[in-house]
C-alpha cells in the first residue's frame, strides 16, 4: 500500500530557490519558555503533498479527483492543497470534503457544519461534521480517488483521524480508490503513552482502539486498518478489494517532533494554534473534563495554563509539585484569564504527555467534597470514558477518589504502549 513517490519535479528550480527562501524566514523561532525539544535545530521535510506535486500529480491521472481538507492541508511553502491541487493542469478536481470545523477551519467545535459551494473554487463542499459523518454514495458519485490531506496532532480524541476512518470506509464500500498524502505526527513517532481504548468506548471522539498517544502518522493509521481485519466497519470483501495509496513525506524520520520538521505550524482548530498546544492537549485536556481545573482554553496557551477554581495559586503549584511527575514543571504566567501555572516540558525523553492528566483527576477528587467522579451523571461519565477509554480507571476514581492508584496504573499503560508499539511496527513507513 506504500505509495513510491517519484522524482519528477513539479516546480522550477528558481521558484523552488524563492520558495525556499521565504520558507526559511517562516521556521519557528525557540523562544525562552518553550519546550526543551523547540531548541533543536530544524530540518527540512517534504509533505506528502509536496511529493505528489514533484512528480507532477501522476498518482492522479485521469482519475475525477475529490479532496478531504482543512486549512492545515497546506503544502511546505504553505499553499493549500486545494489551491495546489484546483490549479493543476492535469487534476480534475471535482470535489471538496470538510472535516470537523470546515475546510477553511472558521466553524465551531461540536457545531453541525452544513453543505455549501466554495466560494473560491466554485466547487460544492460536502460536510462530514453535520448532517452526515460518513460520505454517502452520492457524494461519492462525482469522484474515482478520494485524496485525504489532513494534519492530525498524534493523541486518539482528536476527530480527524475519525474522520479519515469514516472516509475509507465509504470509498471502499462503494468503490473508490483513496490517496492519502501523509504528515508528520507533531509528537514524533516514537512517543507512546496512556490508556488504550476500550472497545465499549470506542466513538467518534476514539475511533481506533489504540493508546491515548498513539505514536503513528495518518497514513500508518490508516495502513492499520486497511490491513487489520475488524478495524473498519466494512466486509472482508470490501476491506481485500479496497485501494489505499499513502503518499509517502521525504526527510521526516520518527525521532523528528514538529520544531525539527523545518515547518511552519498552521492552526489545525482553534484551540490548537502551535505546537506547544499540540503538546498541551494530551497533557492536560484529559484532566480538565470533570471538576474545577482550567487547561487555558481561552487564554494566549491553550491546554498549557492551569487553575482550579479560586485556589491560590501557590496551594496548587505546592499540591502539583508534590505529585513529582517527571519531564516537567510549573511555571507562574499571567494571562488574560488571570494568573495560571504554565506547564513546560524541561526533558523530552521522560516525559509521559497524559500522566500529568491524571494527577490532576486524582487532585480534583482531594480538592472537592464528595468526589465529583462519583457524582457524575451517566452522560459525564460516559463522555469521560470516551475520551479516556478505561473502566478500570473509572471505577478506581469513583470509588477510591483522592486514593486512585495513579502510578500502578501509569505503568500498566506504558508496558500495554509499549507492547502497542512492538506491534504496530509492521505498519511503518518511516524508520
Amino acid at each position: 500500500m506504500r505509495c513510491a513517490p517519484t522524482k519528477k519535479q513539479g516546480f522550477s528550480p528558481i521558484i523552488l530557490i524563492l520558495l525556499s527562501l521565504i520558507a526559511s524566514c517562516l521556521l519557528p523561532v525557540a523562544a525562552v519558555g518553550q519546550d526543551i525539544q523547540q531548541t533543536n535545530t530544524p530540518q527540512r521535510t517534504l509533505l506528502g503533498i509536496d511529493v505528489l506535486a514533484a512528480s507532477n500529480f501522476d498518482e492522479l491521472e485521469n482519475r475525477r479527483v475529490g479532496l478531504l481538507t482543512h486549512p492545515a492541508g497546506v503544502n511546505r511553502y504553505g499553499v493549500s492543497s486545494i489551491r495546489v491541487l484546483h490549479s493543476a493542469q492535469n487534476v480534475n478536481l471535482t470535489t471538496l470534503f470538510g472535516p470537523e470545523h470546515g475546510i477553511y477551519g472558521d466553524e465551531k467545535a461540536d457545531v453541525p457544519v452544513l453543505d455549501k459551494i466554495d466560494s473560491r473554487t466554485g466547487l460544492h463542499v460536502y460536510s462530514l461534521y453535520g448532517k452526515y459523518r460518513k460520505p454517502t454514495p452520492e457524494m461519492l458519485s462525482n469522484i474515482d480517488t478520494l485524496v485525504i490531506d489532513l494534519q492530525d496532532i498524534g493523541t486518539r480524541s482528536y476527530t480527524f483521524v475519525s474522520c479519515m476512518k469514516l472516509a475509507l470506509e465509504a470509498c471502499f464500500e462503494n468503490g473508490k480508490e483513496v490517496v492519502i498524502l501523509d504528515r508528520p505526527n507533531p509528537l514524533g513517532g516514537l512517543k507512546v503513552d496512556g490508556p488504550p481504548l476500550e472497545e465499549q468506548w470506542m466513538s467518534y471522539v476514539g475511533s481506533f482502539q489504540v493508546p491515548y498517544v498513539h505514536g503513528l502518522t495518518i497514513g500508518e493509521l490508516a495502513r492499520m486498518a486497511v490491513s487489520t481485519p475488524g478495524i473498519l466497519n466494512i466486509t472482508e470483501e470490501q476491506r481485500l478489494n479496497g485501494t489505499l495509496k499513502v503518499v509517502t513525506m521525504e526527510g521526516w524520520n520518527r525521532y523528528m517532533s514538529w520544531p525539527q520538521t523545518g515547518l511552519r505550524w498552521v492552526a489545525t482548530s482553534p484551540f490548537i494554534p502551535d505546537f506547544e498546544s499540540v503538546v498541551g492537549y494530551p497533557m492536560t485536556g484529559l484532566g480538565a473534563q470533570l471538576g474545577g481545573f482550567k487547561h487555558g482554553i481561552g487564554s494566549e496557551y491553550p491546554f498549557r495554563c492551569l487553575r482550579y477554581g479560586a485556589m491560590d495559586i501557590d496551594q496548587l503549584h505546592a499540591e502539583l509539585k508534590a505529585c513529582n511527575i517527571p519531564g516537567i514543571s510549573f511555571t507562574k504566567k499571567k494571562t488574560n484569564q488571570g494568573t495560571g501555572l504554565y506547564v513546560r516540558v524541561t526533558n523530552w525523553k521522560t516525559w509521559r504527555p497524559t500522566e500529568l492528566s491524571f494527577y490532576m483527576m486524582q487532585l480534583t477528587a482531594k480538592f472537592e467534597a464528595g468526589n465529583p467522579f462519583a457524582q457524575a451523571t451517566e452522560a459525564q461519565a460516559n463522555l469521560f470514558n470516551k475520551h479516556t477509554g478505561s473502566s478500570g480507571w473509572w471505577t478506581q476514581l469513583t470509588q477510591r477518589g483522592e486514593h486512585a492508584n495513579v502510578s500502578g496504573y501509569i505503568t500498566l499503560w506504558q508496558r500495554q504502549a509499549q507492547q502497542f508499539q512492538i506491534e504496530s511496527r509492521k505498519f511503518w513507513l518511516y524508520d
